[in-house]
């Protein structure tokens, strides 16, 4: 892409209405515009992330053996009177009433849709185990929402939903689902905390959150600083093998994590005391098991040798819009946004100090044509605009690389290749520098996106 062809409508103030870091830069980079209070528009820039998170996630449930699929936005109210939700879930539902004078709902979750889904089409424990998910916009009416995507109303999310014969095969669900989120979060540069958590209006009493911490996080948490230290990596895991993803779950949750629902501080004075770390976090994603509690309601049983019984379930969601708040409130700096090789929206800049000098046009040209070559996906700012401009741009929308061109530079063959994270640049000929970007993106696994 051409920067001079894009649309980047990026601010040079801080607006006003922006409290956190993710909110303002955002906005300043002109990833997002605000609709309505809560609900935004999601601007190239914002979507192209999004859209990468959105591929790792998929990435990850596909290689867990979990089935993609797409639920409606609107429900019926009827599956939620089944459930006994619908009048429980509070003001935060968005009500409907149709033409012929139905009662709908815009979806905050999908636990009811996707029972009834199931309870229609499977009828045989020989058809267990059944993990499917999607990614879909939902809507939850928030008393006061803030802090830009981090608590709108309208948001972007995975849920996924498992079906199976016992509680037993269930948990190892539970886990399964475990293993792939710290895989996910990993991939996107983040260290995501599973801590234990409260249930709330989902149901069920095994539940964990994976909390990011940072200062801006609406969750108070409480634990052991030995989890911070535990990294998943490059690790391979047999989802099918019970032994190894319950061995993850022992290694990450065994160290006390816990969110305010759920503290205890008995248990967390036994940690010792140097260890012992109060926080704030921000919530990414999180995984339940709640038994029999829909499916005994709704009548999703399967036919098994010894009778019909209810089948097991969980369900698990990943916070897709919330992330690119969550990337950018845990990497940045006082310039802008500094993204993870894993999510950014470009693989490089591409910087012409001179635009309109034949070398250093040519250059650039090349530079661009042997990055798209390679597969990778740079962005050549082309404008007439000062170099001190064109700095301060790739810097607030925080490419992980630049390649800086110009004529006294060429004049020695070489260009300028820096590091967004650490600021450090080199001198390299342009095939060694488009040598060295492939070579940093052959150990990070990128969706294409958009």
């Amino acid at each position: 892409m051409r920067l001079s062809r894009y649309f980047l409508p990026v601010l040079k103030e801080n607006p006003s209405e922006a409290q956190i870091v993710s909110h303002r830069y955002m906005l300043r980079a002109g990833m997002i515009k605000q609709s309505a209070a809560g609900i935004y528009s999601w601007l190239p820039l914002g979507f192209k992330v999004l859209k990468k998170i959105e591929g790792i996630v998929h990435e990850e449930q596909m290689r867990a053996g979990h089935i993609p699929m797409l639920m409606s936005t609107m429900q019926p109210a009827d599956l939620w009177r089944e459930s006994g939700r619908y009048d429980d879930y509070g003001q935060e539902m968005l009500r409907i009433k149709d033409r012929h004078d139905r009662d709908m709902l815009f979806g905050p979750t999908n636990e009811e849709m996707i029972t009834d889904i199931f309870r229609n089409h499977v009828s045989s424990y020989k058809d267990l185990p059944l993990t499917m998910y999607q990614v879909q916009w939902k809507f939850r009416d928030e008393i006061r929402p803030r802090f830009g995507v981090m608590r709108g109303r309208e948001f972007y999310m995975k849920d996924g939903y498992n079906f199976d014969l016992s509680k037993e095969d269930a948990l190892h669900a539970y886990n399964r689902h475990l293993v792939s989120y710290l895989r996910t979060y990993e991939r996107m540069g983040l260290q995501a905390i599973p801590m234990r958590a409260d249930g709330g209006p989902i149901g069920g009493d095994y539940t964990h959150e994976f909390l990011v911490l940072a200062e801006t996080g609406e969750s108070e948490v409480f634990y052991d600083s030995a989890v911070t230290n535990l990294t998943f990596g490059d690790r391979e895991i047999d989802y099918d093998s019970v032994e190894q993803c319950q061995g993850v779950l022992e290694e990450f949750t065994s160290k006390y994590a816990r969110t305010d629902e759920t503290h205890d501080e008995a248990l967390f004075n036994e940690i010792p005391e140097d260890r012992r770390r109060v926080a704030r976090g921000i919530e990414v994603g999180q995984i339940f098991y709640f038994g029999t509690k829909y499916s005994e309601a709704m009548g999703a049983k399967v036919q098994t040798p010894d009778g019909e019984v209810p089948v097991h379930m969980g369900s698990h969601g990943i916070g897709v819009s919330r992330l690119l708040g969550a990337i950018i409130e845990a990497s940045h700096d006082d310039k802008g946004i500094i993204w993870p090789e894993g999510v950014t929206p470009f693989h490089c800049g591409i910087v012409n100090l001179k635009q309109g000098d034949e070398a250093a046009d040519g250059a650039c040209e090349d530079l661009y044509k042997a990055l798209v070559a390679a597969g990778l996906d740079p962005l050549y700012d082309d404008r007439n605009e000062r170099a001190g401009g064109k700095f301060a741009t790739m810097d607030l929308i925080g490419l992980p690389w630049r390649i800086t061109v110009g004529p006294r530079g060429l004049k020695n063959g070489v260009v300028e290749l820096t590091s967004r994270r650490t600021g450090e640049s080199e001198e390299l000929a342009p095939e060694a520098a488009v040598a060295k970007i492939i070579e940093i993106y052959a150990n990070h696994r990128t969706p294409q996106g958009f």
